[in-house]
């Protein structure tokens, strides 16, 4: 199976860059370590789409293992559509308007 185009929601590339920003002031490795994780992540999604159970919205997530995030997306015939980096302890379903809105 080949890989799909990942597209990105603005804001979840600054929820991941906001995230990448929190890590590195606390420890640069912890930065390094989440970034190799959202790469894992992307790399996971963009060869198996379908391969995570369905969750919101016709959405579906990839949680983070070492990290309190999960990657929010939906995947399309065209691409796979990145909503969210979501922190899993923060307003749960903060992202649910962007479902809406094109990305």
């Amino acid at each position: 199976m080949s890989e799909q185009s990942i597209k990105f929601h603005p804001d979840a590339v600054a929820e991941a860059r906001a995230a990448f920003n929190w890590y590195n002031q606390k420890s640069p490795s912890a930065a390094l370590a989440f970034v190799s994780e959202l790469d894992v992540a992307i790399e996971r999604i963009s060869h198996s789409p379908l391969a995570r159970p369905e969750y919101v919205g016709g959405t579906r997530r990839y949680l983070f293992r070492q990290f309190p995030f999960a990657l929010v997306y939906r995947a399309t015939e065209v691409a796979i559509e990145v909503i969210a980096i979501a922190h899993g302890r923060r307003k749960p379903g903060y992202w649910r308007d962007r479902l809406s809105a094109e990305s």
